[in-house]
């Protein structure tokens, strides 16, 4: 292999990773925008979906009194916003339209540089499936949106937790997918861990941490956060009295708000004692000085999200504070998926 064909093929690469991230970032943004438009309780000022010819808002006075008429008719208006005025509603409407058309930029943020870099033939055979595969996955998280949205249009003014839980871990998965294979494009060869041990304890805390943020997406999809705003008991108890009350039991951490809150706390303490045990022991160990510095990072973005879920809770929910919260969350997974990345073993030595 030539040096002038490396150093083409290494910026070719890099290029497309810098894509990647820009697409990334603006997922992250779009998973912050849908927890602000849970919070305030946007979500369903748009009742219909069009995918395609949906870009444009009312544009006149008559489009935005037929757009208004169409969202009367539905049980949000009906049970929890009747009388509503038309500027009322338009305010609620914009943060949905906003939600919606950054999920199309996204998608064409996605498309245009996918086919340039194809037709110049930049793709090669190991990337192809990856980026099909977001494509698809990406295509598949906006059906899975209206099929959420949907579930509050029908006879509760509020939609499904079980499908804004479904689509907040879609999201998190097309993002850590994304940065994943930027990554890879960046570094494709492993420093080399000295042992396996750093590597699978690190990708456990990706699972725990993706595990805790479902949990938080119950706790959004049910209002749990309202719940027991004190800490670090939960109204004087340790445990609370009224913890699994449903039967069968298996709904409890489903579809009981005492239980979806104390498992999300567990949950939230457990994940930053193993990120702080983590930490310590990768402290002790010779690992190279980036790996070392994605531990740090990862430490630190575990301390700042508790803190944050902290003052989420104990000041009943504000809209900044709980979307301060929701963002931490991503940058935790992020720092977690750095982390692993770093410490993933070579291969070619195993």
């Amino acid at each position: 292999m030539s040096a002038t064909f490396e150093f083409e093929r290494r910026h070719r690469h890099r290029v497309m990773a810098i894509w990647l991230l820009v697409v990334a970032a603006m997922v992250f943004a779009m998973v912050v925008l849908g927890g602000v438009t849970r919070l305030t309780h946007s979500g369903l000022s748009m009742v219909d979906w069009r995918p395609v010819t949906g870009w444009l808002p009312p544009l006149s006075e008559a489009e935005w009194e037929r757009t208004f008429e169409a969202y009367r008719q539905f049980p949000e208006y009906q049970k929890e916003n009747l009388g509503m005025t038309l500027r009322e509603f338009q305010g609620i409407f914009w943060l949905e339209y906003l939600h919606r058309l950054w999920g199309r930029l996204i998608g064409v943020a996605f498309a245009v540089p996918l086919v340039v870099f194809a037709v110049r033939g930049w793709i090669g055979r190991r990337l192809a499936p990856k980026l099909i595969l977001m494509f698809i996955l990406g295509g598949l998280q906006g059906v899975l949106g209206w099929y959420m949205v949907k579930s509050g249009l029908v006879d509760r003014p509020d939609v499904s937790q079980y499908r804004l839980t479904a689509h907040l871990g879609a999201a998190l998965v097309i993002y850590a997918y994304i940065i994943w294979t930027a990554m890879e494009l960046l570094a494709p060869e492993p420093l080399g861990a000295p042992r396996r041990r750093p590597w699978r304890f690190a990708a456990t805390l990706v699972i725990l941490i993706f595990v805790t943020a479902m949990s938080g997406g119950f706790v959004a999809g049910l209002d749990a956060g309202f719940a027991y705003n004190t800490f670090p008991l939960m109204d004087g108890e340790l445990i609370p009295e009224h913890l699994l009350a449903l039967r069968p039991l298996y709904l409890n951490p489903f579809e009981d708000v005492t239980t979806v809150q104390f498992n999300h706390r567990v949950l939230a303490i457990a994940t930053l004692a193993a990120v702080v045990v983590f930490w310590f022991a990768a402290r002790r160990s010779p690992l190279p000085v980036r790996a070392l510095r994605s531990v740090d990072v990862l430490v630190v973005a575990a301390v700042a999200q508790v803190g944050l879920g902290i003052a989420t809770l104990v000041m009943i929910v504000p809209a900044s504070v709980a979307a301060a919260h929701q963002s931490g969350a991503v940058v935790l997974l992020t720092a977690a998926l750095w982390a692993t990345f770093e410490l993933r073993p070579d291969r070619r030595r195993w």
